[in-house]
């Protein structure tokens, strides 16, 4: 069953920031928002996210994430090149004790266009789950059928989550040491199924900064009590290492982030990237006239046939 709350297209009113009587903290707070929007901006630019005309479903779970990309794309929409529409959408899984008042009431203040729909996965992921296993495999299968199906219901172009750049560190870390891959969350990619488009807009956005923006802006976070509840994820282990390296060794996360769009095939062992089995080396061609040039070769070409 899907229930919607439509709320007509409104200008979004501006939340004011929870410390913003004091001219230090709201100055703090201005900085911030500035580095956000410089980041979701330069995502987006780079991976061409967003062009003009576009419907952005944005998937709002209620955590600091997805409000954080909601608030800033919204922003950005006013001032943006290109027009936009933007359309919030959220699942309702059933959980026990979620509160079901809380996404509509702050949405529907703001006026934002959005819709809440209503799935029982809860109770599959429950059903189909072994016991003392975590629930993230099943949980995020049925979660993305339902939204990448609702995205084609509505006519949206684009479907934006809230991943930042943690979380795109911490999956290249989770399939290198669980999965065998180098392999980790692109900012923009093409669904399996080939019908929708997902963006991560704030791929380049540091967790630090979220979370500082978040209580900031006192969103009314709703904690996840399914998969979030598990002890001993391998995610949250991972995320555990990440935030201890962030501490001792500074800059070590950004050389990592900036690895992962500086990729050298010629210098890992994937034979499907790199032809290793037609690797020649070639005469070089110009004589300078020494008595070893005749004899001399240079890697100069290596040949992919």
């Amino acid at each position: 069953m899907t229930v919607e709350t439509f709320a007509p297209q409104a200008q979004p009113a501006p939340m004011e920031e929870s410390s913003a009587t004091d001219p230090k903290s709201r100055t703090g707070f201005n900085r911030l928002q500035k580095r956000l929007r410089r980041e979701v901006g330069r995502a987006i630019a780079d991976f061409n996210m967003i062009e003009d005309g576009d419907k952005i479903m944005v998937c709002l779970s209620g955590g600091k994430d997805s409000y954080t990309m909601l608030d800033i794309l919204l922003s950005l929409q006013i001032s943006a090149p290109v027009k936009f529409e933007i359309v919030a959408v959220n699942l309702d899984q059933k959980q026990p004790g979620f509160p079901e008042d809380v996404l509509p009431k702050y949405l529907t203040e703001r006026g934002i266009p959005h819709y809440i729909l209503e799935r029982d996965t809860y109770s599959i992921v429950k059903e189909l789950t072994p016991e003392g296993k975590t629930y993230c495999a099943v949980c995020s299968r049925l979660r993305r059928g339902s939204l990448y199906g609702f995205a084609q219901e509505i006519g949206a172009t684009k479907v934006a989550l809230g991943h930042h750049r943690n979380d795109i560190i911490a999956t290249l870390f989770l399939n290198l040491f669980h999965g065998g891959k180098l392999k980790a969350m692109p900012p923009k990619l093409l669904s399996d199924d080939g019908k929708n488009i997902l963006i991560r807009p704030l791929a380049y956005c540091d967790e630090k900064d979220i979370i500082e923006y978040a209580k900031a802006k006192a969103f009314p976070i709703i904690p996840c009590n399914l998969c979030g509840s598990q002890e001993n994820l391998q995610r949250a282990l991972t995320n555990d290492m990440l935030r201890e390296w962030d501490v001792k060794h500074p800059g070590r996360l950004e050389s990592i982030f900036t690895a992962i769009g500086n990729v050298a095939p010629s210098q890992l062992a994937d034979r499907e990237l790199f032809d290793f089995v037609n690797l020649k080396v070639t005469p070089k061609s110009e004589d300078d006239g020494s008595p070893a040039a005749a004899n001399r070769l240079d890697v100069v070409n290596l040949t992919l046939s």
